[in-house]
Protein backbone atom coordinates (compact mmCIF):
# COMPACT_ATOMS: atom_id res chain seq x y z
CA UNK A 1 0.00 0.00 0.00
CA UNK A 2 2.95 2.20 0.87
CA UNK A 3 4.23 1.72 -3.15
CA UNK A 4 0.68 2.58 -4.17
CA UNK A 5 0.42 5.76 -2.45
CA UNK A 6 3.80 6.56 -3.53
CA UNK A 7 3.04 5.99 -7.51
CA UNK A 8 -0.36 8.30 -6.47
CA UNK A 9 1.76 11.28 -5.08
CA UNK A 10 3.80 10.84 -8.06
CA UNK A 11 0.88 11.57 -10.39
CA UNK A 12 -0.58 14.56 -9.10
CA UNK A 13 2.91 16.11 -9.13
CA UNK A 14 3.65 15.09 -12.76
CA UNK A 15 0.45 16.08 -14.09
CA UNK A 16 1.27 14.48 -17.59
CA UNK A 17 0.46 10.77 -16.51
CA UNK A 18 -2.20 8.79 -18.73
CA UNK A 19 -5.49 9.14 -17.14
CA UNK A 20 -8.06 6.28 -18.41
CA UNK A 21 -11.69 7.16 -17.66
CA UNK A 22 -13.13 10.45 -15.26
CA UNK A 23 -10.59 13.07 -14.54
CA UNK A 24 -10.51 11.61 -11.29
CA UNK A 25 -9.96 8.33 -11.99
CA UNK A 26 -6.25 6.55 -12.04
CA UNK A 27 -4.65 3.47 -13.64
CA UNK A 28 -1.89 1.22 -11.55
CA UNK A 29 -0.02 -1.35 -13.32
CA UNK A 30 0.81 -4.33 -11.18
CA UNK A 31 3.95 -5.90 -13.04
CA UNK A 32 5.46 -9.37 -12.19
CA UNK A 33 8.69 -10.75 -14.35
CA UNK A 34 10.59 -14.22 -14.81
CA UNK A 35 11.10 -14.37 -11.66
CA UNK A 36 8.53 -13.67 -9.97
CA UNK A 37 9.46 -10.15 -8.49
CA UNK A 38 6.39 -7.78 -8.21
CA UNK A 39 6.20 -3.89 -8.76
CA UNK A 40 3.39 -1.81 -9.21
CA UNK A 41 4.10 1.14 -11.66
CA UNK A 42 1.67 4.02 -13.39
CA UNK A 43 3.16 3.05 -16.99
CA UNK A 44 2.10 -0.51 -18.84
CA UNK A 45 4.84 -3.56 -17.84
CA UNK A 46 7.68 -4.09 -20.06
CA UNK A 47 7.90 -6.90 -22.22
CA UNK A 48 8.16 -10.72 -20.51
CA UNK A 49 6.15 -9.21 -17.55
CA UNK A 50 3.01 -10.60 -16.44
CA UNK A 51 0.65 -7.01 -16.23
CA UNK A 52 -2.65 -6.74 -14.15
CA UNK A 53 -4.19 -3.61 -14.60
CA UNK A 54 -6.50 -1.65 -11.84
CA UNK A 55 -8.75 1.74 -12.34
CA UNK A 56 -8.35 3.60 -8.76
CA UNK A 57 -9.97 6.96 -7.69
CA UNK A 58 -7.38 9.95 -7.31
CA UNK A 59 -7.15 10.29 -3.53
CA UNK A 60 -8.02 14.41 -2.32
CA UNK A 61 -7.84 16.16 0.72
CA UNK A 62 -10.67 15.78 3.25
CA UNK A 63 -12.55 19.05 3.71
CA UNK A 64 -11.49 20.94 6.66
CA UNK A 65 -13.06 20.61 9.62
CA UNK A 66 -15.66 23.63 10.59
CA UNK A 67 -13.95 25.43 13.78
CA UNK A 68 -16.78 25.85 16.99
CA UNK A 69 -18.03 29.27 17.77
CA UNK A 70 -16.52 30.29 21.59
CA UNK A 71 -19.16 29.84 23.88
CA UNK A 72 -21.36 32.67 24.46
CA UNK A 73 -19.91 34.95 27.79
CA UNK A 74 -22.21 34.63 30.74
CA UNK A 75 -24.07 38.10 31.50
CA UNK A 76 -23.76 39.33 35.01
CA UNK A 77 -22.53 37.56 38.49
CA UNK A 78 -23.29 33.98 39.03
CA UNK A 79 -26.09 33.59 41.40
CA UNK A 80 -25.37 32.51 45.03
CA UNK A 81 -26.22 29.02 46.22
CA UNK A 82 -29.60 28.55 47.59
CA UNK A 83 -29.66 28.26 51.61
CA UNK A 84 -33.03 26.78 53.17
CA UNK A 85 -33.66 27.75 56.41
CA UNK A 86 -35.91 25.38 58.75
CA UNK A 87 -38.35 27.52 61.00
CA UNK A 88 -39.90 25.81 64.35
CA UNK A 89 -41.90 27.85 66.73
CA UNK A 90 -40.76 28.84 70.20
CA UNK A 91 -42.16 26.46 72.52
CA UNK A 92 -44.65 28.04 74.94
CA UNK A 93 -43.91 28.68 78.61
CA UNK A 94 -47.46 28.78 81.10
CA UNK A 95 -47.30 30.85 83.96
CA UNK A 96 -50.28 29.06 86.53
CA UNK A 97 -52.18 30.52 89.26
CA UNK A 98 -52.97 28.36 91.95
CA UNK A 99 -55.74 29.53 94.63
CA UNK A 100 -54.48 31.54 97.56
CA UNK A 101 -50.75 30.19 96.19
CA UNK A 102 -47.72 31.57 94.87
CA UNK A 103 -47.63 31.20 90.60
CA UNK A 104 -45.43 28.62 89.14
CA UNK A 105 -44.59 28.22 85.23
CA UNK A 106 -44.63 25.33 83.15
CA UNK A 107 -44.52 23.50 80.22
CA UNK A 108 -47.85 22.62 79.27
CA UNK A 109 -51.39 24.61 79.87
CA UNK A 110 -52.41 21.48 82.19
CA UNK A 111 -52.03 23.20 85.99
CA UNK A 112 -51.33 21.01 88.73
CA UNK A 113 -54.83 18.71 90.00
CA UNK A 114 -56.23 19.35 93.37
CA UNK A 115 -58.80 17.78 95.46
CA UNK A 116 -61.66 20.43 96.22
CA UNK A 117 -65.26 19.90 97.91
CA UNK A 118 -68.41 19.32 95.13
CA UNK A 119 -69.94 22.25 96.97
CA UNK A 120 -67.23 24.77 96.48
CA UNK A 121 -68.74 24.45 92.44
CA UNK A 122 -72.07 24.85 93.13
CA UNK A 123 -72.94 21.15 93.48
CA UNK A 124 -76.17 19.96 94.79
CA UNK A 125 -75.30 19.20 98.76
CA UNK A 126 -76.85 16.16 100.94
CA UNK A 127 -77.82 17.39 104.54
CA UNK A 128 -78.35 15.04 107.29
CA UNK A 129 -82.19 15.25 107.12
CA UNK A 130 -82.31 14.05 103.92
CA UNK A 131 -82.48 17.26 102.17
CA UNK A 132 -81.16 20.83 101.41
CA UNK A 133 -79.53 23.18 98.83
CA UNK A 134 -76.55 24.25 97.33
CA UNK A 135 -74.58 26.78 98.72
CA UNK A 136 -73.03 29.90 97.28
CA UNK A 137 -76.52 31.15 96.55
CA UNK A 138 -77.34 28.08 93.79
CA UNK A 139 -81.21 27.88 93.25
CA UNK A 140 -80.83 24.36 92.89
CA UNK A 141 -82.24 22.01 95.68
CA UNK A 142 -81.57 18.17 96.62
CA UNK A 143 -83.97 16.17 98.31
CA UNK A 144 -84.04 12.10 99.20
CA UNK A 145 -87.54 10.09 99.48
CA UNK A 146 -87.95 6.32 99.45
CA UNK A 147 -84.51 5.71 98.41
CA UNK A 148 -84.59 7.99 95.47
CA UNK A 149 -82.69 11.03 94.71
CA UNK A 150 -84.64 14.62 93.46
CA UNK A 151 -83.08 17.17 92.00
CA UNK A 152 -85.21 20.67 91.33
CA UNK A 153 -83.02 23.27 89.69
CA UNK A 154 -85.76 26.06 88.73
CA UNK A 155 -88.84 24.31 86.52
CA UNK A 156 -86.69 21.36 85.58
CA UNK A 157 -87.30 18.53 88.21
CA UNK A 158 -84.64 15.26 87.77
CA UNK A 159 -85.63 12.00 89.72
CA UNK A 160 -83.27 8.98 89.98
CA UNK A 161 -82.19 6.11 92.16
CA UNK A 162 -80.15 7.54 94.85
CA UNK A 163 -76.54 6.76 93.98
CA UNK A 164 -74.91 8.02 96.96
CA UNK A 165 -74.85 7.49 100.96
CA UNK A 166 -77.06 9.73 102.73
CA UNK A 167 -74.12 12.22 104.05
CA UNK A 168 -71.65 13.28 101.51
CA UNK A 169 -70.07 16.12 103.08
CA UNK A 170 -66.73 14.74 101.96
CA UNK A 171 -67.57 14.21 97.87
CA UNK A 172 -65.45 16.34 96.06
CA UNK A 173 -63.97 16.05 92.45
CA UNK A 174 -59.98 17.11 91.12
CA UNK A 175 -59.41 20.50 89.49
CA UNK A 176 -56.80 21.93 87.63
CA UNK A 177 -55.28 25.37 88.45
CA UNK A 178 -55.73 28.19 85.98
CA UNK A 179 -53.10 28.40 83.29
CA UNK A 180 -52.17 30.88 80.38
CA UNK A 181 -49.27 31.49 78.34
CA UNK A 182 -46.47 34.07 78.61
CA UNK A 183 -45.10 36.03 75.67
CA UNK A 184 -41.85 35.30 74.31
CA UNK A 185 -39.30 37.87 75.76
CA UNK A 186 -41.37 37.01 79.06
CA UNK A 187 -40.38 33.33 78.41
CA UNK A 188 -36.26 33.96 78.21
CA UNK A 189 -36.63 36.24 80.63
CA UNK A 190 -38.29 33.54 83.22
CA UNK A 191 -35.51 30.83 81.31
CA UNK A 192 -32.11 33.40 82.43
CA UNK A 193 -33.88 33.62 86.05
CA UNK A 194 -34.58 29.88 86.50
CA UNK A 195 -30.99 29.14 84.95
CA UNK A 196 -29.39 31.84 87.73
CA UNK A 197 -30.95 30.24 90.58
CA UNK A 198 -29.60 27.30 89.94
CA UNK A 199 -26.23 28.37 89.66
CA UNK A 200 -26.92 30.06 93.16
CA UNK A 201 -28.36 26.92 94.37
CA UNK A 202 -25.61 24.85 92.87
CA UNK A 203 -22.60 25.66 95.59
CA UNK A 204 -24.63 25.06 98.56
CA UNK A 205 -26.03 21.88 96.63
CA UNK A 206 -25.43 18.25 97.88
CA UNK A 207 -23.59 16.17 95.52
CA UNK A 208 -26.58 14.49 94.07
CA UNK A 209 -28.33 17.79 93.95
CA UNK A 210 -25.99 18.96 91.74
CA UNK A 211 -26.32 16.24 89.40
CA UNK A 212 -29.93 17.21 88.97
CA UNK A 213 -29.38 20.87 88.68
CA UNK A 214 -26.56 20.21 86.18
CA UNK A 215 -28.90 17.98 83.65
CA UNK A 216 -31.65 21.00 83.92
CA UNK A 217 -29.49 23.73 83.45
CA UNK A 218 -28.13 22.16 80.23
CA UNK A 219 -31.48 21.93 78.96
CA UNK A 220 -32.07 25.89 79.94
CA UNK A 221 -29.00 26.70 78.12
CA UNK A 222 -30.73 24.69 75.13
CA UNK A 223 -33.69 25.85 75.27
CA UNK A 224 -32.29 29.51 75.13
CA UNK A 225 -30.16 28.70 71.89
CA UNK A 226 -33.10 27.22 69.88
CA UNK A 227 -35.42 30.05 71.10
CA UNK A 228 -34.06 32.99 72.34
CA UNK A 229 -31.17 33.97 69.85
CA UNK A 230 -28.51 32.56 72.54
CA UNK A 231 -28.02 32.09 76.13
Amino acid sequence: MRAIAGVLLVLALAGGTPVAGAANDVTIYRCTDASGHLTFRDTPCGKGQAQQARTMVRPTDAPPVPSRPPAPATGGPTAPPVRTVVLRAPRPLYECIPPGGEPYTSDTADGNPRWVPLWTLDYPMITGGGHGRAGRGSDTSLAITDGNVRIDHGSTTLTRPRPVPRRAYGAGTWVRDDCHALPQPEVCARLRDRRDAIRHRFFNAMPNERDTLTVEERGINARLDEDCGGH
